[in-house]
């Protein structure tokens, strides 16, 4: 017997949920019966529409899907203009104000704030200049990742991009496959430094080399069942198969199709791809594969470039780039220049201004990366002075300190009513704190920091140097948010998951183990050592007695367990539900 979520995507999924959500717009909240709005809200995100947590009703977050990143001239202008426009809620946010978007680690967008009532309007806007919303969530293929520099990278293996735009437009574009057992991500790299991290995605495509017919051939390996959350993550595991680019289209589309008709469809908690892979195995799944999937010979693997990844990989910054941040020369000569947006926010101003620098020093292309930070596209050698003197480059800087560099932050109870505790607006407060209380020696280039609020891990705690999950804990007999503090994870040749050293620490106490910690490390490292290699060295009694909870002069904004609150930053009455307007609307209506 299908689950009751199964049920509801047989009945109604894909691109006829669209209109449906168009008449309830139409009509307004109160169309949508109350004993139905679970259903609903489920099958709407399919087309990115997300219905904000328990105190927030009638309010709704749109996620976008752009492949790669990939942010053709007009379209940032047209999301922040959204942004300005519609995505304005009743209560001000204490570190970023009102109207604002956020940058995803799938290289995506995600609005807040939205009125149901003006998702056609915010549709007709951004479709007007080819920005679409469709299948960005819900249990389908999400937003594609890559390389964000793919055709641009001065150092690219193989020009990844032709693969990534047929796979949007024939795969995720194909509503025959909108409705899989569970979201599934897709990830394709040409470039030598492994930023599309294909080691945590469903299928990732990797630049390889093979000879085939006795000429060197590159093209990509393949990898599948890969994934984070649940405190069960797994690296995706070679399928043992080479593919030229000519036919990467297919052998992914062979894999989509094998999970969708064989993936398990009855328990919701274990049906997710990489669980399909523990189960089945990647001989069994690349032998059906080879039967009933593609129809030319697979060819096994090539020689892969996993030696030479770099990115969020720990290693020292000789070996090359460990993100997009900064000035980097193109293929053509031109540069791409890319800032650090702490925690992946700006507001809908930033979002114009960050448009109007692109149009006015550059092709007007942006490009958005799985560390939540933006890149200025095409920038001629004698534009960029100017765009460096811009005054957003002081607020978002292409030369950050160490640790608003390395951070990211998903978007905990200010909105989702999965986490736990808030994390944006503390993870911001917390950065501030540690530039000002902690001193690394001028060799430290990098200390990536991820907070996700809750084991689902979408901000990708699992993979970071020094990783936070939040929690609750009881201090001084009351209920605060807590933080579980993890570090050694990282991507690149051999990826690892984040060890686990301390568990429910009050947030308050979080920054003073940091200090503690991060003293530790830059006491007993080895000259030159990164932070990862440092915790791999390193045994585990001693980096938990390092890791210190300790109470400091750092001022928390949200301490008293924000998931009984409405809103973390307002201790009044939620206004929720409200009309098209944000007026509330009255329980006797």
């Amino acid at each position: 017997m299908a689950n009751e979520k199964e049920a509801w995507k047989e009945e109604m999924y894909g691109d006829e949920v669209r209109e449906k959500l168009i008449e309830f717009a139409e009509k307004g909240w109160d169309s949508i019966p109350e004993d139905e709005r679970d259903m609903w809200f489920s099958r709407f995100k399919f087309w990115g529409v997300f219905h904000h947590r328990s105190g927030q009703e009638s309010y709704f977050m749109m996620r976008l899907a752009n492949t790669n990143g990939v942010l053709e001239p007009g379209q940032l202008r047209a999301i922040g203009e959204v942004a300005r426009d519609y995505a304005v809620g009743p209560v001000r946010n204490p570190e970023f104000g009102d109207a604002w978007i956020d940058l995803t680690t799938r290289q995506s967008v995600q609005l807040h704030w939205l009125k149901l009532e003006d998702i056609p309007a915010i549709w007709e806007k951004l479709e007007a200049v080819g920005v679409t919303s469709r299948s960005a969530g819900g249990d389908t293929m999400r937003n594609i990742s890559g390389c964000p520099v793919a055709g641009r990278d001065e150092h690219e293996f193989v020009d990844s991009q032709p693969v990534l735009d047929e796979l949007s437009e024939k795969l995720r574009g194909d509503d025959a496959l909108a409705n899989m057992p569970r979201k599934f991500n897709i990830s394709v790299t040409g470039c030598r430094e492994g930023c599309a991290q294909d080691s945590i995605n469903g299928i990732g495509l990797e630049p390889a080399e093979k000879t085939v017919d006795g000429e060197a051939v590159r093209g990509f390996n393949v990898r599948v069942g890969g994934g984070l959350g649940g405190r069960q993550p797994r690296r995706a595991r070679s399928l043992d198969v080479f593919v030229e680019p000519s036919r990467a289209y297919d052998v992914v589309r062979g894999f989509v199709e094998l999970y969708y008709e064989h993936g398990n469809r009855e328990n919701r908690q274990k049906n997710r791809s990489r669980f399909f892979v523990d189960e089945w195995g990647t001989e069994d799944i690349r032998s059906l594969l080879q039967e009933e999937y593609v129809d030319f010979e697979l060819l096994s693997e090539g020689r892969n470039l996993r030696e030479e990844y770099t990115y969020n990989a720990g290693r020292p910054d000789e070996a090359g780039k460990h993100d997009h941040v900064g000035v980097h020369e193109q293929t053509d000569g031109r540069y791409y220049v890319g800032l650090s947006v702490p925690v992946g926010r700006l507001t809908a101003e930033e979002t114009i201004e960050l448009a109007d620098l692109a149009d006015d020093h550059g092709s007007g292309a942006v490009r958005l990366t799985r560390r939540q930070n933006p890149l200025v596209m095409d920038v001629p050698e004698s534009e960029l002075d100017a765009l460096l003197d811009a005054d957003l480059l002081d607020t978002h800087s292409p030369d950050p300190s160490l640790f608003t560099r390395g951070s990211m932050a998903c978007t905990g109870t200010e909105f989702c009513s999965l986490a736990l505790t808030e994390t944006k607006a503390r993870m911001a407060v917390m950065l501030r704190w540690l530039r000002a209380n902690v001193e690394l020696p001028d060799d430290v280039s990098q200390v990536k920091m991820h907070y996700s609020g809750c084991t689902a891990d979408c901000g990708q705690a699992m993979t970071a140097d020094i990783g936070f999950q939040g929690m609750r804990a009881r201090k001084n007999g009351q209920m605060v948010e807590a933080l579980d503090v993890g570090v050694g994870g990282g991507i690149g040749a051999e990826p690892s998951f984040v060890e686990w050293i301390r568990q429910r620490v009050p947030a308050d106490e979080v920054p003073g183990l940091l200090r503690n910690l991060l003293e530790a490390f830059a006491a007993h490292r080895e000259e030159g050592q990164t932070f990862r290699q440092w915790v791999e060295s390193t045994g585990e009694e001693a980096l938990v007695e390092f890791a210190e909870p300790e109470e400091t002069d750092y001022v928390d904004p949200c301490l008293t367990d924000a998931k009984q609150s409405w809103y973390p930053f307002d201790d009044g009455q939620s206004p929720a539900p409200t009309d098209a307007h944000g007026n509330p609307i009255s329980a006797d209506d």
